[in-house]
């Protein structure tokens, strides 16, 4: 039994699928289906991006205003650089959640390089605030337990108000990694999603199938 071949044009046979028969349909329902779902999905991205911004704000703010002075001496976000450090990432995020959230709304197709702009820019972002949440979680930790190796006391245990709303402003900043990861998800689906599979097509008598990519 001879195997049926069939040619890659090029572009003769874009906007059609082979059957299993050997005929070919139109993708025209497909192309449908993913204009809605892009649709639905550009509608509900701009609500998406804001989110992570209001819990960047919320962990910033809260962080901002964290200091206690009592018999022990005072102590302030700003002497620790881990702490510092977490404030500057979530005013980031959040500046950046702002822009993306109003770019995101503008009724307009999302071009290629925006795609690849948004995909590296979300995936850079996530690392950003999830590095500063590591990093504050890791001061925390000595703060509240200590280490008796390097003569780190317990911090916690006689500023309990300072540790409480730094374990607040931590918490709150690991809510929006996972929101950051979540977009990073939509933004990576979004831009591959732009990039069609690659077509198999018989190479001549041998009939050797070979993988190519159709624009």
């Amino acid at each position: 039994m001879e195997k049926s071949e069939s040619k890659f044009d090029g572009g003769a046979t874009a906007g059609r699928c082979p059957l299993p028969g050997g005929g070919e349909r139109q993708d025209h329902n497909d192309n449908n289906y993913n204009d809605e779902n892009s649709g639905g999905m550009r509608s509900a991205e701009p609500m998406l991006r804001l989110l992570p911004m209001i819990l960047c704000v919320a962990a910033l703010i809260l962080m901002l205003k964290n200091s206690q002075t009592n018999d022990f001496g005072s102590l302030s976000y700003s002497n620790l650089g881990a702490f510092r450090y977490l404030v500057h990432a979530n005013g980031i995020c959040a500046g950046y959640s702002l822009l993306a959230a109003i770019i995101a709304a503008m009724p307009r197709p999302l071009t290629t390089s925006q795609a690849w702009t948004f995909f590296f820019l979300d995936q850079v972002l996530t690392y950003l605030i999830l590095g500063a949440g590591a990093v504050a979680t890791e001061v925390l930790y000595l703060a509240e337990k200590g280490d008796t190796t390097i003569t780190w006391s317990a911090a916690c245990g006689s500023f309990g108000g300072f540790c409480h709303k730094a374990k607040a402003s931590v918490v709150i900043t690991f809510i929006a990694v996972i929101c950051y990861a979540v977009i990073s998800m939509i933004s990576s689906y979004k831009l591959f999603s732009k990039y069609d599979a690659p077509l198999a097509y018989s190479t001549g008598d041998k009939g050797i199938e070979v993988a190519a990519f159709h624009g």
